[in-house]
């Protein structure tokens, strides 16, 4: 499974860059607002930083504005993926970037019938999201299990399910389990994924045995 970082903090994308854990990044408007940048610069730095796939997410909502806004950003660098919403007009974008050879990312994905227009269509990714849905007193994981149950049974789909809204190390884990293509989450709960108490409390009693012999293992 892939893991992306869903983030338009460039410092914070630096560091996880580092870990060797991040193939790729999803932005969207909300998260480019937050920066308080350009989104052109930001867009090129994180692109920059990335060498994986980088969602790059429309705010035109006509037909027409989808298709200018999303060419413009396939052409600020070879590894943009223009994010469309899922709506007629996202879905009719979906089909001409497709057929353009424009990766495309279609996100705001809340049911099973909506995964399988966006793989008509010719989607790369399908962004299901599963914490609104648990929000909302549905369960997001069941979602990711209807779409991969649905892809599978056609081969000839080529869309990876993509899990957004994760919300904590327990999404990752069960939509790993269902063998999700990628999960993009945000930088916390990346870091949340090293986490458990065991191995905090296995590690401060090894050292302290060992600080109790003495020794040093490299050679003075």
């Amino acid at each position: 499974m892939k893991f992306f970082v869903d983030t338009a903090d460039v410092t914070k994308i630096r560091a996880l860059v580092e870990t060797g854990f991040v193939d790729g990044v999803t932005t969207n408007p909300s998260l480019i607002a937050s920066s308080g940048r350009p989104i052109q610069e930001v867009l090129k730095e994180i692109c920059e930083l990335v060498t994986g796939p980088v969602s790059a997410e429309v705010t035109a909502t006509d037909l027409e504005g989808i298709l200018k806004e999303g060419r413009y950003f396939a052409k600020l660098a070879s590894n943009i993926v223009v994010k469309v919403p899922l709506t007629p007009n996202g879905l009719k974008a979906c089909r001409q970037f497709s057929d353009e050879g424009t990766p495309v990312n279609v996100t705001l994905c809340f049911s099973a019938g909506q995964a399988l227009l966006a793989a008509k269509a010719g989607a790369t990714y399908i962004s299901p999201f599963i914490g609104r849905l648990d929000d909302i007193g549905e369960t997001g994981s069941d979602l990711i299990h209807q779409i991969m149950e649905i892809y599978s049974q056609y081969p000839h789909f080529k869309t990876q399910v993509l899990a957004a809204s994760i919300r904590s190390a327990l999404h990752v884990v069960e939509v790993a389990r269902m063998g999700v293509h990628v999960a993009t989450m945000p930088p916390k709960i990346l870091h949340q994924l090293y986490q458990h108490p065991l191995t905090d409390k296995g590690l401060t009693d090894f050292l302290a045995d060992w600080e109790k012999t003495g020794q040093s293992i490299l050679p003075a």
